[in-house]
């Protein structure tokens, strides 16, 4: 969500040209995130989220544009591309493929409270229930052998005793088979900042371009590690009991998905490390990158590895 590519509002105009949503107010570059390029577009219509892609082509767009279109569907409060006036939900400006949405209602919450966890927790599971329609395929990209690669990658920068606990994190990880557990569309990516509130409630999740094939129960363990985590790493123990409760609410959790909690979870903590290590040893050239903190998934991982408790109970019959 960073501005790699820069977009002039002379650039837009004629582009604006290919949709029906009005000319163009203001234009505005989203500082945040490491991945792709986001505007703010205001026009005489309404405001827009423009989105130009710095590493996925349009051939491997289709997947997350109709899987939004898909859930928007079927009620999930996503938002629904933009056609243009061909017809086509993706375009092109300034040599990246492009996709253009509503602005959704609501802000990001930097300290999520008890109920908005639960309302996390609900609509994730609900699109997952929803997603098992979606005919579209896509393996994980970012999956347990993509983490040891990207590992080995940043070990010649770490200290002797980091990198030991990141190794035995990614040899812990590579003896799991999850592949035994309930497999569906995953967000992967579901932090605060991909989802907007309306005070308590759900505004819309956003941002699904690390969406793929996977474990319904890593995705899960995402969320719950950024919504529920303090700031020393550790997990806030009612936000995630209500997130834990809310979701199976709507998708009560199978045994083996049980016995999988605890080590999912480092896992889910895992790929964050390891990604924002690359991040911050190997950052991306952009015009308002910023790469975030490493070892704050670090630290979750030295709480989970360390804890008891996981809070996870069946739901109620």
């Amino acid at each position: 969500m960073s501005v790699f590519t820069t977009v002039t509002p002379d650039d837009l105009a004629p582009f604006l040209k290919r949709y029906y949503i009005g000319q163009l107010v203001d234009l505005k570059g989203i500082a945040a995130g490491i991945t792709n390029t986001n505007y703010f577009v205001t026009t005489t219509h309404g405001r827009y989220v423009l989105t130009l892609f710095e590493a996925l082509q349009s051939s491997d767009l289709p997947y997350y544009v109709n899987l939004t279109a898909h859930l928007a569907h079927h009620g999930i409060a996503v938002a629904a591309p933009i056609a243009n006036i061909d017809d086509q939900y993706t375009d092109t400006l300034n040599g990246r493929p492009t996709l253009l949405v509503p602005c959704l209602p609501g802000t990001v919450v930097d300290e999520p409270n008890v109920a908005q966890c639960a309302q996390v927790g609900e609509m994730l599971a609900q699109m997952h229930l929803a997603s098992r329609s979606y005919p579209a395929h896509m393996p994980n990209p970012r999956g347990v052998q993509w983490w040891a690669d990207t590992a080995a990658e940043v070990m010649q920068y770490l200290d002797a005793d980091t990198a030991a606990r990141l190794q035995a994190e990614v040899d812990l990880q590579l003896r799991q088979d999850y592949t035994t557990l309930p497999q569906g569309v995953i967000h992967a990516d579901l932090f605060r900042d991909n989802v907007l509130l309306d005070g308590d409630r759900i505004g819309g999740f956003i941002d699904f371009y690390y969406a793929c094939n996977d474990a319904l129960l890593y995705d899960l363990a995402i969320a719950l590690n950024d919504w529920c985590r303090e700031e020393d790493g550790d997990i806030d123990r009612a936000r995630a009991e209500a997130m834990l409760q809310a979701y199976q609410s709507v998708r009560p959790l199978e045994t083996a998905e049980f016995a999988a909690w605890p080590v999912i979870l480092r896992g889910a903590a895992l790929r964050f490390w390891t990604s924002r290590l690359l991040d911050f040893y190997k950052p991306a050239t952009g015009e308002m990158t910023y790469a975030k903190d490493p070892t704050q998934y670090e630290r979750v991982i030295t709480h989970h590895a360390q804890r008891q408790d996981f809070w996870l109970t069946p739901a109620p019959v």
